[in-house]
């Protein structure tokens, strides 16, 4: 998977801490760095896992491909 920082992550389930189940992209590698959009919490999570966790990735407009 192609994923960038800026993106928007749609997760398949919900952040247990607010409910909200979107994540803004903060560092990409081998592990990402997510932001919940709904609280603000940031954390590091494997690249392994997040993939498998991932519903619709929303592009940033920086990141378009024209």
């Amino acid at each position: 998977m192609d994923i960038q920082p800026g993106d928007i992550l749609e997760m398949k389930k919900p952040h247990p801490g607010c409910g909200s189940n979107q994540m803004l992209v903060q560092r990409s590698g081998a592990d990402f760095r997510l932001c919940c959009k709904g609280c603000g919490h940031s954390f590091m999570i494997p690249r392994s896992k997040c993939e498998k966790k991932i519903r619709n990735v929303i592009r940033s407009s920086n990141n378009a491909e024209v």
